[in-house]
């Protein structure tokens, strides 16, 4: 039979099993939020561990925590940091309080490590107390959202390294098509040409546009409300630890972090995240347009534009033999359809808040972490599955200028546009190559038109 300890707390008793780190109020969360079926995302976890330590140092630089709880504090952090013990946070991603859970989770695991290290049984809080040590000086409405914003961090610098690589991947693929030139096409209807190496090259440019917006929403999220406990006036913290806490939590994670001019703006006001979102947003639908164009230059193969080949990757048919789908441009446009739909989250969570507290960071957290993750591995598939082995079918690319009418634009100067109209619609309504209606014409010598026709030099 399992053995419980019996613990307590506003509510009344409730045993724990004996074993467990966490303690009676993670139990009632657990039981409490049965929402998501998915635990707290794992930088989460390893971002409010960090914040934990850091305060731990910091109070015990101000002489708020003894040296002996204060080392068993960060002695426990770093286990956790190690990725020991970290079954023991049981709180569901979704849940109620404005992040209380996730914060008395990570308090009550911490305490009962600390409380091993100096000797004592699990649950003896008068060794180490969940709330009066590991969150002293701390709120959950500080140190949540502190954690939260490193956690976003380290999701965007990931993203960072893989949008650079999908962005070299976009220019090397423009270097090797650079002379290869298609028909160009507005509101889906034949323009002009245009070279591979130029429609590769606007794929590219808003992937490094994203670089440097995800660049400046670090930046935006660096900015903390640490020492501004309940509601951003500081209560209960000591003046020593809310001037050197935020400097403390900067060595500890590796990053430069400052504290905010206002601690109640900072508590209260959740914009950060929704510009962060947005911005991933914006990325997101960039790469989901890059990835209709490719199906619709890759469809066919046969009936379709079947301009470029992309890689195949699996079976794309249980009924149609020797079908392949544009699987990879499929998934990417779907993340993006998602990340747009958490980012209508993000910011209707961040519009709920009232007066000094936002108590819906819990949602806004679950849907940012999925909205960059998926993200982040969407552009790794989409470079390494699909980008890196896109081929290109010159000679349907060559017949399809030499059939449109299109080029015909490149007369204007010399004809006029009302001319060159009227021409246009004569081959279309005879079935015939612009050319050779423009040669039988004569409207203008034939060298001179070889030139003007040159796709190459209508780039």
């Amino acid at each position: 039979m399992e053995k419980f300890r019996l613990e307590r707390d506003s509510i009344g008793e409730k045993q724990v099993p004996i074993d467990a780190y966490y303690g009676v109020q993670s139990l009632r969360a657990k039981e409490n939020f049965r929402i998501s079926g998915h635990k707290v995302h794992p930088e989460f976890i390893n971002s409010i561990v960090e914040v934990k330590k850091a305060a731990a140092i910091a109070n015990k630089n101000s002489g708020a925590l003894s040296s002996e709880r204060a080392d068993a504090i960060v002695k426990a952090c770093d286990d956790l940091l190690n990725g020991k013990y970290v079954e023991n946070f049981i709180v569901d991603a979704i849940q109620g309080g404005a992040g209380t859970s996730l914060n008395m989770n990570a308090n009550e695991v911490i305490a009962n490590i600390a409380i091993e290290y100096l000797g004592g049984q699990k649950g003896d809080y008068k060794i180490v107390h969940p709330n009066d040590h590991v969150n002293c000086a701390q709120s959950t409405n500080d140190a949540y959202p502190s954690a939260g914003k490193i956690a976003t961090i380290k999701l965007l610098k990931k993203a960072i390294v893989a949008l650079e690589e999908f962005y070299l991947s976009l220019i090397k693929k423009a270097k090797e098509f650079d002379d290869v030139i298609k028909m160009g096409r507005t509101e889906m209807q034949d323009a002009v040409p245009i070279s591979f190496g130029q429609a590769f090259r606007a794929y590219a440019a808003p992937i490094k546009r994203d670089i440097f917006r995800f660049n400046q929403a670090i930046k935006e999220l660096s900015v903390l409300n640490m020492g501004g406990t309940a509601i951003g006036t500081g209560i209960t913290a000591d003046k020593d630890y809310i001037q050197n806490v935020v400097p403390t939590l900067s060595k500890v994670c590796g990053i430069d972090f400052e504290q905010a001019d206002d601690l109640v703006d900072a508590t209260q006001n959740l914009d950060c995240f929704v510009f962060v979102s947005g911005i991933v947003k914006s990325c997101a639908t960039s790469l989901s347009k890059i990835a209709n164009d490719l199906r619709l230059m890759s469809s066919g193969p046969r009936t379709g534009f079947s301009e470029i080949n992309l890689p195949a990757k699996q079976n794309g048919s249980s009924i149609m033999p020797g079908k392949i789908n544009p699987v990879i441009p499929e998934v990417v446009s779907q993340i993006a359809f998602n990340v747009i739909g958490n980012d209508t989250t993000v910011t209707m969570a961040a519009e709920a808040g009232q007066l000094e507290l936002n108590a819906f960071e819990p949602i806004i957290f679950y849907n940012l972490f999925e909205s960059i993750e998926t993200l982040t591995n969407g552009v790794k598939v989409f470079k390494t599955d699909c980008i890196d082995g896109i081929t290109v079918n010159e000679d349907v690319c060559v017949d399809e200028i030499e059939k449109s009418i299109g080029i015909v634009t490149a007369l204007c100067p010399y004809i006029g546009y009302t001319r060159a109209a009227d021409l246009a619609k004569r081959a279309l309504k005879e079935k015939r190559n612009i050319r050779d209606i423009l040669i039988e014409e004569k409207v203008i010598e034939p060298t001179k038109l070889d030139s003007v026709l040159d796709p190459h030099k209508m780039i």
